[in-house]
């Protein structure tokens, strides 16, 4: 266990600071949203539109605008607080990883595996760079993570030999 420990704290570490970037951007994004409790949230959402140079009377924005008016601070406040559990559920794989917990790495490869197949799908729908990096990124990750737990496996079956 020592060897693999001291052999694999590097990668882990690295996976490890990625995962809780992931949370820390999430958790950002929640107090983003938390800003627009009692906002128009029909004109930020036309402001936005506009912003980003697209004709909001055309289909897609106008679905986008649609949907954003229907929100009210109730579904705010659930997305906010969405996002504040996924963030402690990233920090809590964070520190398992970072201090090279057997179980960090089983969810590690659970929850990121859960996500392959629907970035195949997505790739395959619509090949974009953004779409295949994060395929690629995530696929590291859950092999890596993978390769972590079989070593272990291999070295464990040999120390009881």
């Amino acid at each position: 266990m020592a060897k693999r420990k001291k052999h694999t704290a590097g990668g882990l570490r690295v996976v490890s600071l990625l995962e809780a970037a992931k949370g820390l951007l999430v958790l950002l994004a929640g107090f983003g949203v938390l800003a627009f409790i009692h906002s128009d949230l029909h004109s930020v959402a036309e402001q936005l539109v506009r912003q980003s140079h697209l004709n909001p009377a055309s289909h897609y924005p106008r679905i986008f605008i649609d949907a954003v008016t229907r929100l009210n601070d109730r579904h705010l406040w659930i997305i906010a607080f969405s996002a504040l559990i996924y963030s402690v559920v990233r920090f809590i794989e964070a520190c398992g990883l970072w201090h090279q917990m057997e179980w960090a790495e089983w969810f590690g490869v659970l929850t990121g595996g859960i996500y392959i197949p629907v970035e195949v799908f997505e790739v395959i729908r619509k090949e974009t760079w953004p779409v295949v990096t994060l395929l690629l990124v995530n696929s590291c990750i859950v092999g890596y993570l993978a390769f972590v737990l079989y070593q272990s496996r291999k070295s464990g079956r040999r120390a009881r030999k």
